[in-house]
């Protein structure tokens, strides 16, 4: 596998397919995917490694985990997305990722991209993927912060004014709500939330903390309280599991 490069170059081409993840999912999500899944193996090996995808939905990371050398198993809370874009993909189980159905450290790696915003108690879905970590292993995790300019999803920016006024105002102009709705399916996560979750937790090393799709010379964000939460858009937390 190549090695990732957090480019100005890279962020363009990433930014830049966020206007296809309607129309052409399979373009927008296998470039992430492949993208995310070399990001991952700069921090731990993937070949022969245990992985579950947290949130796996139709398993275009879950493909990537597999092509990368990895034994992956997905968890997933809603059967509909998991074959909303064909068959799954490699193993996957239906799953609350508030209760994930996996025993105490099986995994080397636990993994989820863009989840996190999408559950009622972000904190407990983080410690359960820690719990299924093994001593030693890696947790990636990757989100989507509120205040970001993508915060409110399909219907940002007007989530700046207000998750539900944003909801409200998206079904007035599709003649629908939303997918991903504000208390319901979509909830308000910081990157602060979750760096001091992170400092808090005793059984995690914090190996990287970094804006997602930013080049690497963009890191220097975090430090900065406030701006962090506009300016990062998508916050990656990359820890080692304690006890090794």
């Amino acid at each position: 596998m190549a090695e990732h490069r957090a480019t100005v170059a890279r962020s363009v081409r990433l930014l830049t397919a966020f206007r296809r993840e309607q129309t052409d999912p399979e373009f927008f999500y296998g470039l992430m995917a492949r993208d995310t899944v070399a990001q991952l193996s700069a921090y731990t090996a993937l070949d022969g490694a245990t992985v579950i995808d947290v949130g796996a939905g139709s398993g275009f990371f879950t493909r990537e985990l597999v092509r990368a050398g990895a034994r992956c198993a997905g968890v997933d809370v809603d059967a509909g997305e998991i074959t909303a874009h064909g068959p799954p993909r490699g193993d996957c189980v239906v799953g609350s990722a508030l209760q994930l159905p996996f025993g105490t450290g099986t995994a080397d790696v636990c993994f989820s991209s863009n989840v996190l915003e999408h559950v009622p108690d972000p904190w407990r879905m983080a410690d359960e993927m820690v719990r299924v970590t093994r001593p030693g292993g890696v947790v990636y995790l990757g989100f989507t912060n509120w205040l970001s300019p993508w915060g409110g999803h399909e219907t940002s920016p007007w989530h700046y004014l207000g998750g539900h006024r944003a909801a409200r105002r998206y079904e007035r102009h599709h003649g629908r709500p939303p997918k991903n709705l504000y208390g319901t399916s979509l909830h308000p996560v910081s990157v602060a939330g979750a760096l001091a979750w992170a400092r808090r937790s005793p059984d995690v090393r914090v190996l990287d903390a970094l804006p997602r799709y930013h080049p690497s010379w963009a890191k220097g964000l975090l430090r900065v309280p406030g701006v962090r939460e506009v300016a990062t858009w998508n916050l990656v937390l990359v820890l080692r599991k304690a006890g090794a």
